[in-house]
């Protein structure tokens, strides 16, 4: 579910927002060149060279239109956002993170997502997301496919700092601006940290 929000916001989600993978460029078109000038100097033919097959072009044709219509960036618009089982143990607590491409065409997702909890006034909750040091792909999905990344936090309470409880995530798909909002009932201590790896395939852990 997509949620509009204030300005002040926004402005802390498109701070999360991650860098773009490259880009992949198509393969230039080449063309026929007229024949090379015969061995002994004699002059080429200028007789016009022979009509290419309708059936030769129509396959050109369809090479260059294939080439413009390659899997591109899994735009926030093309996808679901759900958190999966909760693993528990020692206070400490991990969830996939899903996406699902809900589109008619393959995309893929590269990177971190970004996060911020949002309590049940709806009010932004601190929230201190760090990247785990694995080292992103590019995760390729078909419609209807899932790819996930893995949340961790501890509710396990530190000092005289308090846990909060969420209700929602507001969630920030790698590289977009607009985000996806979830209902997320947790207590995140550690003053609201939550480790995340870059995406991966599959929606389980």
């Amino acid at each position: 579910m997509k949620r509009s929000i204030g300005a002040g916001l926004l402005a802390a989600a498109s701070a999360l927002a991650v860098l773009a993978a490259t880009t992949a460029c198509a393969p230039p078109v080449t063309r026929d060149r007229g024949a090379a000038p015969a061995s002994g100097g004699a002059p080429a033919s200028l007789s016009p060279a022979p009509a290419r097959p309708a059936v030769a072009v129509q396959a050109a044709g369809l090479r260059v239109a294939d080439s413009g219509t390659a899997a591109g960036r899994c735009r926030t618009e093309a996808l679901a956002a759900r958190v999966g089982r909760v693993d528990a143990g020692a206070g400490q607590r991990y969830a996939p993170l899903v996406f699902t491409n809900t589109s008619a065409r393959a995309c893929w997702v590269y990177g971190f997502v970004g996060l911020i909890m949002i309590d049940g006034s709806g009010d932004a909750m601190r929230t201190r997301t760090r990247r785990e040091s694995l080292q992103p792909r590019r995760i390729t999905l078909r419609p209807g496919a899932s790819a996930h990344a893995r949340l961790h936090w501890s509710e396990v309470p530190g000092g005289s700092r308090s846990c909060p409880a969420s209700a929602r995530l507001m969630i920030i798909p790698p590289d977009e601006v607009a985000h996806l909002e979830i209902p997320f009932k947790a207590t995140v201590c550690d003053d609201g940290r939550l480790d995340v790896t870059p995406m991966a395939s599959g929606a389980r852990l």
